[in-house]
């Protein structure tokens, strides 16, 4: 590619950036109850009295704390203090510690369940915030979170971490995540959703038992999820880890393939990262193989082979950071047009021009799903602008090498 190309593609995504975090900016956040909405329909019309999730809100303070360490824009890091304060008053239980599942819009708990994965957003977000701040309490919850995850969570006898307990930390019979997800006490899900926050939590706090628990995670990753004779990640497991579904994520496959990379680079084994970047680009070939359309863009999943072809936002946005990983593992210019493509589908179909943000998913005609709401307990601002941000400052270090 040339270094106009660069140049184009890397304008293109700092002016989505900005449309992104300046529509939660404006149009979600919530001035008379503090914090943001918790839902917004397609055309735009607010829920006021819908309740709030954690996932939401760590992954709300996580994308503009990761805003101000892009763009430095003062109005990001005021908002990421707002939010922060937010997550500490509404979500944090003083009694058992951790973050509770759900509040009211008064900021009454609804769900006092303690999800795995909940926990490790909060990290998520906590961590991103003492990089922006330098915040001690921030980081201090986040050690104490990492804490709380290997102390009541991790699976001692079998490995991994089980996905829920009741407030008290004691066993509750329904793990799920949602709806959608099955029954079970392991998940790919949550394994991927607490490798990332805990990459993220290295680079600040550079702990030695840490990095073990990294070192564990990419272990479990390539020797149990992963599926040997597919290339795939499984998705849902037993407590002795046997798989109990045969469901395809392609989106969690193309984004596991790079947050797999990067914690392995962030741990800084030589071994471990030569190890890994095979397992990732086989993850992006398969999803490229099998699940990518004509038009450059990503399926949803397939069942029993058969492929749900919707193109869901996430799954997207995912795309576009496997690919330019891939790139820059392989030096291969393929996946750096793929990612180009796919960005040209994003702009076409997945951005709601009229009304701001992303649409959840557009259908195998990439019409517009309008029953699903824009904004809500599962979407939120993290997935795209983490994309854009990742973009953003892979390109500048291929720019960089070129100039």
């Amino acid at each position: 590619m040339t270094l106009e190309e660069i140049s184009q593609f890397k304008l293109e995504l700092s002016s989505e950036l900005d449309a992104l975090l300046s529509y939660w900016a404006t149009t979600v956040r919530d001035v008379e109850y503090k914090g943001f909405f918790g839902e917004i329909n397609s055309s735009g019309t607010i829920d006021k009295k819908a309740t709030r999730g954690v996932v939401l809100n760590t992954r709300i303070l996580w994308a503009f704390a990761a805003g101000y360490n892009r763009t430095q824009k003062e109005e990001y890091k005021q908002i990421a203090e707002e939010q922060f304060i937010y997550i500490i008053e509404n979500f944090w239980d003083s009694e058992n510690e951790g973050v509770i599942w759900e509040i009211d819009c008064d900021g009454n708990p609804v769900n006092t369940r303690k999800q795995a994965y909940a926990q490790g957003f909060a990290i998520y977000g906590f961590s991103e915030f003492y990089r922006a701040t330098g915040n001690e309490l921030s980081l201090d919850l986040s050690i104490k979170l990492y804490n709380i995850l290997q102390d009541k969570f991790w699976d001692k006898e079998h490995l991994g971490y089980i996905e829920a307990l009741q407030k008290d930390w004691s066993i509750i019979q329904d793990m799920r995540l949602s709806d959608k997800d099955l029954n079970v006490p392991k998940s790919m899900n949550t394994h991927l959703h607490i490798l990332e926050p805990y990459t993220n939590l290295y680079r600040v706090w550079s702990d030695g038992s840490l990095k073990n628990s990294i070192q564990d995670l990419i272990s479990i990753f390539q020797n149990i999820i992963v599926d040997k004779d597919t290339g795939h990640f499984n998705l849902f497991f037993g407590q002795n880890w046997k798989s109990k579904s045969k469901t395809i994520s392609y989106g969690h496959d193309i984004e596991g393939a790079w947050l797999l990379h990067e914690a392995a680079i962030e741990i800084n084994e030589p071994k471990v990262i030569e190890s890994i970047k095979k397992t990732s680009l086989r993850l992006v070939d398969i999803t490229c193989n099998e699940g990518m359309g004509q038009d450059g863009s990503i399926f949803n999943e397939s069942e029993e082979g058969i492929i749900d072809k919707d193109k869901h936002w996430w799954v997207q946005a995912e795309g576009l950071v496997g690919l330019i990983d891939a790139y820059e593992i392989s030096g291969d210019a393929t996946y750096f047009y793929k990612a180009v493509k796919l960005w040209a589908y994003i702009k076409t179909y997945i951005r709601d021009i009229k009304e701001g943000e992303w649409y959840w998913r557009v259908d195998i005609e990439n019409k517009p799903i309008l029953s699903e709401y824009k904004i809500g307990f599962w979407k939120c601002p993290y997935h795209n602008s983490r994309a854009l941000i990742e973009l953003l400052n892979r390109l500048d270090k291929i720019e960089e090498v070129r100039l």
